[in-house]
């Protein structure tokens, strides 16, 4: 059972992942269509074509290694400035298309030369008019944003809907119901063992021996109403070692205990207090807090931030992986991992036999959720070839036009993304490079689910 359990998590982590990256694509593609453009492609996955079917002008289909997708719009690139003006050949109509591609020199000249050249050799006469860089700036914007759109708008319906029915477990509401009563003093660094009868006998906490139980709610403390479990901590600290009465609602009846607050225990050093601060021996109640859309976007706008460092420090991360998978040093349990080790955390929250169907359930749709909103906004980071690259250009395009036309200047005409593809390419290889790391890692020194 916990093999099959296993194995469900993890079909279901990727299958969720690979309907997010379908669901990614048609982001661009379904925009991309309604403004007119040309798609010729629309795949999941990369390398060898498992499946395809061409509906219309456009191929669907389904590629072998399912690390992402694609859709193909035709023109991204502009034909190309002066310096290529003998590559493009002119109709009587005006419409300009790939003729040849000359020689340049210059290893980057070259490349930009040979991309240019790739993006127009399928391009036609009949083409002209539905070439992407000719939309107007915010319709490329609209299109290039719809794909990582769609991953976070993914994250918020999910984050939504637990939260307003399960909560937020990450935003825990401490309530003024006791959980927990400690039945004797042991100190920090010992937390967690079972009193002995001697401790039972010279120690008991002022809970326990007052009879106070786990499920009384604390109404009062000497005298003063409780309103919160901060409230109630700052009383109990400051009564030090002198007599207290509580109050509490066991069951919708008031009951009243009179007991002493001791002195806290020796701290996780294993050092004694220096001031005389209250203990009662009790833990509250926490749970999971619940909210509906205002407080699933303002619980979104913190992950932003969240993701925001993380992704300035994802090198540094990574390397750290690669540290550890020669065993340098110990992987980092909140460092990042890639889809193989998210499939890992599904399967073993599917199979852990300590965790609840609803808290499984709960926890499978979190980490789908986060893992969409992680691509959401890692797509929106201003570098190409990532979509943030192309809605930087379309940006910078719709600024350069409009300043030109405040100061009655030339249009400059379209910004060319192809002077962009050797930053494109580095930044392609370093990304090729942190995900190779990461699976690996996942393989080598996998995180797993806290116990």
């Amino acid at each position: 059972m916990t093999v099959l359990l296993y194995t469900l998590g993890v079909v279901i982590f990727f299958t969720a992942i690979l309907a997010s990256i379908g669901l990614h694509e048609l982001g661009h593609m379904i925009p991309a269509k309604k403004f007119g453009g040309k798609v010729t492609q629309y795949f999941i996955g990369f390398g060898p074509t498992v499946w395809s079917k061409q509906v219309g002008e456009t191929e669907y289909g389904v590629k072998a290694i399912p690390l992402g997708g694609y859709v193909k719009i035709v023109g991204m690139l502009p034909p190309g400035a002066a310096d290529l003006a003998d590559e493009v050949e002119t109709d009587a109509a005006g419409n300009q298309f790939l003729k040849v591609r000359k020689s340049n020199t210059g290893m980057f000249t070259q490349l930009i030369s040979d991309a240019r050249a790739a993006e127009w050799e399928l391009i036609g006469p009949e083409d002209n008019d539905r070439l992407f860089y000719k939309l107007p700036w915010w319709k490329k914007v609209i299109v290039m944003a719809g794909g990582p759109t769609v991953n976070i708008l993914i994250a918020f319906f999910i984050f939504a809907g637990v939260f307003a029915t399960y909560g937020n477990a990450g935003d825990r509401k401490v309530e003024t119901t006791i959980d927990r009563v400690d039945a004797c003093v042991i100190p920090f660094e010992e937390s967690g063992r079972v009193c002995t009868a001697d401790e039972l006998r010279d120690s008991p906490t002022p809970a326990y021996s007052a009879g106070i139980e786990p499920g009384d709610r604390i109404v009062a403390f000497n005298g003063t109403a409780i309103t919160s479990w901060d409230q109630m901590q700052d009383l109990v600290k400051d009564n030090g070692t002198r007599e207290a009465e509580v109050v509490v609602d066991r069951s919708g009846e008031r009951l009243t205990f009179q007991t002493t607050t001791t002195v806290r225990p020796p701290d996780k050093e294993g050092g004694k207090t220096d001031k005389n601060v209250g203990f009662l021996g009790v833990a509250p109640e926490s749970n999971p807090t619940t909210g509906g859309v205002f407080y699933t976007i303002g619980q979104m706008g913190h992950m932003t931030v969240d993701v925001a460092k993380s992704l300035a420090t994802l090198p540094a991360k990574v390397w750290g992986v690669a540290k550890a998978i020669v065993g340098v040093e110990e992987r980092d349990p909140l460092g990042p991992v890639s889809i193989v080790g998210g499939g890992r955390l599904a399967g073993e929250t599917a199979s852990h036999d300590e965790i609840s169907v609803q808290d499984k359930t709960v926890s499978l749709l979190m980490l789908i959720a986060g893992f969409n909103f992680f691509i959401g906004m890692f797509n929106f980071v201003p570098l190409l070839p990532l979509d943030g690259g192309h809605i930087a250009s379309a940006t910078w395009e719709g600024i350069r036009r409009a300043w030109a036309k405040v100061f009655r200047r030339p249009d400059p005409g379209y910004v060319d993304a192809a002077k962009l593809l050797p930053v494109a390419y580095v930044v392609a290889s370093a990304l090729l490079v942190m995900g190779i790391v990461l699976i690996v890692g996942d393989f080598v020194v996998p995180l797993h689910l806290e116990s």
